[in-house]
């Protein structure tokens, strides 16, 4: 897959790149345009690197960085985490986040990203939340879980634990994006909690291991909430809360904006009530959000997307397998396609809730009894 003319090369130099102070989105695109490559780039003098853009500051980090860092260390340190590195033009990389503007190069995920999450809906609010906050969010949390929406929102204490736990509860797929390393939890009563989220969705970060919850980190993790998502809710927030900050990106990203109504003599109440007059939708129940986002019929699209095959080499795999285990040798042989191709697609399939291994490289398919594939 290609992204503006260049190719994913070698995980390493992103997780190199990403750690290095002053050197985002735009100077690494910059660095890619120019190299071709970001092995080229880490690799390159500091003359090379200054024509390609890089001003003295972030030349001097990376310089720095590059005598200091060993990244074979860096991804043995990832492995040992259980932590997967995601960047630009990994086919995983998420499609709502992907199409926002300077989306973060790299992501760290702890847990996993599946293709059902593209139907994500942002649950946040106040970390002063109210009783009525609370069961506000239980209730949006637990209609969106049941309708097979998964609910993004940040971990901090009050309303975003709230979304967190209802979704759980409710049996749902949720993702908390962190404003600090994935192997850093904060707060740290919450770490059962993300413990359970890891089961059932992801930690999600664009900083690298490591990385304390400092307050500069996170207005950017709020960026990565709405963008991860369709829409924002609101549930409860002061005048200048963050969770107004989410808002604002949502906005600006071309989501939906909701709130939730409250009382006009709570302060936790003045921001979502100033989001309705400025024209965010009015949430009651979980059915404005499901009705404003077409997402009323959300599990059967994510059953019939799971089945469709995106090409040829897909329904090809699908017209030999069945409950029976094929080992992707045999697989490969009988399809005649070299065995990393099959291999490669296997994978991507097994994300997709297409197929399923059951051991020693062997594969079922994963569909129910009565579901047909279509195939095109």
């Amino acid at each position: 897959m290609t992204i503006g003319g260049w190719q994913m090369r070698d995980i390493r130099y992103w997780v190199g790149f990403n750690k290095v102070s002053g050197i985002g989105a735009a100077r690494l695109q910059a660095l890619i345009d120019y190299f071709g490559d970001l092995e080229t780039a880490w690799h390159a003098s500091p003359h090379d690197l200054q024509q390609a853009g890089l001003d003295r500051r972030s030349l001097s980090n990376l310089l720095q960085a590059r005598s200091k860092l060993d990244l074979e260390a860096e991804m043995a340190r990832l492995e040992q985490a259980r932590v997967r590195v995601i960047v630009w033009d990994d086919p995983d990389y998420p499609r709502n986040l992907r199409q926002v503007y300077n989306a973060p190069p790299v992501l760290y995920v702890r847990g996993s990203l599946e293709v059902r999450d593209e139907w994500a809906v942002a649950v946040v609010g106040t970390r002063r939340a109210s009783v009525y906050g609370k069961e506000a969010a239980r209730l949006i949390a637990t209609g969106l879980a049941q309708a097979g929406v998964t609910v993004v929102s940040g971990l901090a204490q009050g309303i975003d634990t709230v979304a967190h736990q209802a979704c759980l509860e409710a049996g749902g797929r949720t993702i908390a994006v962190l404003g600090c390393g994935v192997d850093v939890i904060y707060p740290w009563p919450n770490t059962h909690l993300a413990a359970g989220i890891v089961e059932h969705g992801a930690l999600l970060s664009e900083y690298a291991l490591g990385t304390r919850p400092e307050a500069g980190n996170f207005p950017p993790r709020n960026r990565l909430i709405s963008g991860l998502t369709l829409g924002t809710v609101v549930v409860e927030a002061d005048l200048g809360s963050g969770a107004l900050i989410t808002a604002d990106f949502a906005a600006e990203q071309g989501r939906e904006v909701f709130a939730v109504p409250g009382s006009i003599f709570a302060r936790t109440s003045r921001g979502t009530n100033r989001l309705i007059q400025q024209g965010a939708k009015m949430v009651c129940t979980v059915t404005d959000i499901l009705e404003e986002l077409n997402l009323t019929m959300v599990s059967q699209q994510a059953q019939a997307r799971a089945v469709i095959p995106d090409n040829e080499t897909e329904a090809l795999l699908l017209a030999h397998l069945s409950a029976e285990p094929m080992h992707v040798d045999e697989l490969g042989r009988v399809v005649q396609l070299p065995i990393a191709q099959v291999s490669s697609t296997l994978a991507l399939m097994e994300l997709k809730g297409m197929v399923r291994q059951v051991g020693g490289m062997n594969y079922v398919l994963a569909r129910e009894a009565g579901v047909k594939y279509v195939i095109e």
